[in-house]
């Protein structure tokens, strides 16, 4: 596409990207009033959900594999994992055959802060959540993916 502003667009498409803005708008609010709430800088909160998120999804972070998720380098992550870790809200532990790979792990305070959080915060969004079939959810999910694709391959693309 050569001028995006010069295209034409169907409603629909238009309404998609404007919904994306919108959520991400939110979503971002949300972050800010967690960080707010756990009385932490909004950086470390974004971790902290990260870590808390994988961790009862069943599967853990690592530092880099957070890094990427937040967009961060691996110098920066370790000094914000130093600060969750000197807080009590992270614990690294060497949980995997190959002693090197480090998993991180909200210790229970930082599981009883959130949980305060979210008690507050989540509802709305699990119930929309739980009202849309499964297979409808994996096709949104998978339209998701693309587009987060898309903008990946953006800012890659504009790094150079």
């Amino acid at each position: 596409m050569d001028d995006v502003f010069e295209a034409e667009w169907d409603a629909p498409q238009v309404e998609v990207m404007e919904a994306l803005q919108t959520w991400a708008v939110a979503f971002a609010e949300l972050n800010q009033l967690m960080s707010s709430w756990l009385d932490l800088p909004t950086t470390d909160a974004n971790a902290l959900g990260q870590v808390l998120w994988a961790d009862s999804s069943g599967e853990p972070l690592s530092p880099a594999r957070l890094g990427q998720r937040i967009g961060m380098t691996s110098g920066s992550v370790t000094v914000l994992l130093n600060r969750l870790e000197a807080a009590g809200l992270l614990a690294r532990s060497r949980e995997h055959t190959d002693r090197r790979r480090v998993t991180l792990r909200p210790t229970p305070a930082a599981r009883e802060r959130a949980r305060a959080f979210t008690e507050r915060s989540t509802a709305e969004i699990a119930a929309a959540l739980q009202q849309v079939p499964a297979a409808e959810l994996e096709h949104h999910a998978a339209f998701i993916r693309r587009m987060v694709g898309a903008a990946s391959y953006a800012a890659d693309r504009l790094r150079g």
